[in-house]
């Protein structure tokens, strides 16, 4: 039975035993009434640590947009968080996002990283800025919305990537918190500030192109 104000967090997963056991103990910490952990078959230590954590382990189905609606449904509260594995909630998130769930159906938070490193206070300048302005927040800005509203408009697109940027893009203008959820900037320090936003930019005019989402997952990879 769903309670009033209550929030379930959800992290979808695959292989990612270094980063769900802090993801999960910032969700408990946050607020959180219920974690889920949507798992598509890893194959490391992911669904024991999920379990070792007092997460609910769910097995299924990937791409990333079917683990997530199969959690939506399974969840036993309507205020729902996304949350990626290598991203962590901040003190109060849930309550923060209950209230904001009373008065709109969508939002997220505002970004930081968790590497130090002054590129990635630049980026997260810039992606803060791009935020405010647009009003719609990525996937690593830990997304939430009332399930209600998700589901009328068909949950997740069923879609091998960007299945965050489509949700956002549907939703907007969400409520972007004050409050900032921490995640990894790996992927900056590796690829560079300047071509990783490129990069990500490619892929957005691409979208928005009607370019096939396999192509743009592996134009991500690459």
């Amino acid at each position: 039975m769903t309670t009033a104000g209550a929030v379930t967090v959800i992290i979808p997963t695959l292989n990612d035993e270094d980063w769900l056991a802090e993801a999960i103990d910032s969700a408990f910490a946050a607020g959180a009434a219920e974690v889920i952990v949507a798992d598509a078959a890893s194959v490391d230590r992911t669904p024991r640590i999920a379990k070792a954590h007092s997460a609910r382990l769910l097995l299924a189905e990937g791409p990333r947009a079917r683990q997530l609606n199969a959690a939506v449904q399974a969840a036993a509260h309507d205020n729902l968080v996304i949350l990626h594995a290598d991203t962590r909630l901040p003190a109060g998130a849930a309550e923060a996002v209950a209230a904001a769930l009373r008065e709109v159906a969508f939002g997220g938070f505002r970004i930081a990283f968790i590497e130090p490193s002054m590129r990635l206070k630049i980026a997260a300048a810039l992606i803060n800025l791009r935020t405010a302005m647009t009003k719609a927040p990525w996937g690593d800005q830990a997304q939430f919305v009332r399930r209600d509203a998700l589901l009328r408009g068909g949950g997740f697109r069923e879609m091998p990537f960007m299945e965050d940027y489509e949700l956002a893009a549907r939703m907007k203008p969400g409520r972007i918190l004050p409050l900032a959820v921490r995640t990894s900037g790996r992927r900056f320090l590796r690829l560079g500030l300047i071509r990783t936003a490129a990069i990500n930019w490619t892929i957005i005019a691409k979208y928005s192109r009607g370019t096939d989402p396999e192509e743009l997952v592996k134009l991500y990879r690459r």
